[in-house]
C-alpha cells in the first residue's frame, strides 16, 4: 500500500498529514479471516454445532473492516475511485451466483456485500467531490446536491421495483461515507477544526451500531470502527509493515470472496442443506 511521504515545508499542516496506509496488509488478513468464519459457521456447518457465537463474535468485524479500508483507499490510496468500484461490482458480479445458493431466510434476492461497498463508495466519492471542488454558483451547487440525492433515490426505486435488497442494507452503504468523512476531517483538520472529530464520530457510531442486532456483534462493530478512527488520527503510522513475504497476493485477495463463497455453495448443494 502507499504511504504518503509529507509535504514540502510551507503546506499548511492540515494538508501534510497523510496516513500511513500499510496497516491495511494486516486488515485484509483480519477481513477475509473473520468474513470467512462468519460464512462457514452460518452456512456450512451443521446447525445442531453450538458454533453460531463465532459468527455473532468474530464474524462480526468483517464488514466494518472492509468498509473502513474501502474508505481509506477511496480517500489515501487512489486517484480514481470510480475504477475502484467498478472493480468491486465486477468482484461482486462473480460472487452473486454462489451467494445466491446460501440458505436464506429472506424469500427475496439479496445483493452480496460488494454492492454495497461499491454503492458506499460511489456516494461517498461524490460527496467528497462536491466538498472539495464545489460548483462555482450556488445553483450549481444546488444542482449537484440534487444530482447525488437522484441517484440515491434511484437505487432505493430500484430496490423497491425488483424486490431486491443489499446486504447490509442501507446502513451498509451510508457507513462507507460517514467514514469517509471521519478519516477525512483526522487526517486533514487543524486546531479547532479537530473537534469537529467528535460529532462525526459519533454519526460514524449511530451508523455502525443497527448494522447487527446481537448486542456483541454491535459492540465489535462499534470498536472496530472506533479503532480505524484511531488509525487515521496517528495511529496508522506506529503500526510495523507486515513482512513483505506475508502480503497477501493481489489475485488472493480479488478472488477470496467469489472463490470461498464458490466451494461453500458446492458443499451446500451436495450436502442438500
Amino acid at each position: 500500500m502507499t504511504s504518503y511521504p509529507a509535504a514540502p515545508a510551507g503546506v499548511p499542516s492540515g494538508e501534510r498529514r497523510r496516513p500511513a496506509s500499510h496497516w491495511t496488509d494486516w486488515g485484509k488478513w483480519l477481513a477475509l479471516i473473520s468474513m470467512s468464519v462468519d460464512h462457514v459457521t452460518r452456512f456450512a456447518l451443521p446447525a445442531a454445532w453450538p458454533l453460531g457465537w463465532a459468527s455473532d463474535t468474530v464474524g462480526r468485524v468483517a464488514f466494518p473492516l472492509f468498509a473502513a479500508m474501502v474508505a481509506w483507499h477511496a480517500l489515501f490510496d487512489t486517484r480514481n475511485p470510480w475504477r475502484y468500484a467498478r472493480r468491486i461490482v465486477m468482484i461482486g458480479l462473480v460472487a452473486q451466483l454462489p451467494y445466491m445458493l446460501m440458505p436464506r431466510v429472506l424469500s427475496m434476492p439479496v445483493l452480496n456485500v460488494c454492492f454495497t461497498l461499491a454503492l458506499g463508495l460511489i456516494v461517498g466519492s461524490a460527496l467528497l467531490r462536491l466538498a472539495q471542488q464545489p460548483p462555482r454558483t450556488l445553483a450549481m451547487q444546488i444542482a449537484a446536491m440534487l444530482m447525488v440525492l437522484f441517484a440515491c433515490m434511484l437505487a432505493l426505486l430500484f430496490e423497491d421495483l425488483f424486490h431486491v435488497r443489499l446486504e447490509y442494507g442501507w446502513t451498509g452503504v451510508l457507513l462507507i461515507p460517514v467514514f469517509m468523512l471521519v478519516l477525512h476531517l483526522a487526517a486533514r483538520a487543524d486546531g479547532l477544526q479537530r473537534l469537529l472529530i467528535l460529532p462525526a464520530t459519533g454519526l460514524l457510531a449511530l451508523v455502525a451500531w443497527p448494522l447487527n442486532i446481537v448486542p456483541i456483534s454491535q459492540w465489535i462493530a462499534l470498536m472496530t470502527c472506533l479503532l480505524v478512527t484511531g488509525l487515521a488520527l496517528g495511529g496508522a503510522q506506529h503500526v510495523p509493515a507486515l513482512p513483505r513475504r506475508f502480503v497477501m497476493p493481489r489475485v488472493l485477495w480479488l478472488g477470496w470472496y467469489p472463490g470461498h463463497l464458490a466451494l461453500i455453495a458446492l458443499w451446500v448443494v451436495l450436502s442438500g442443506r
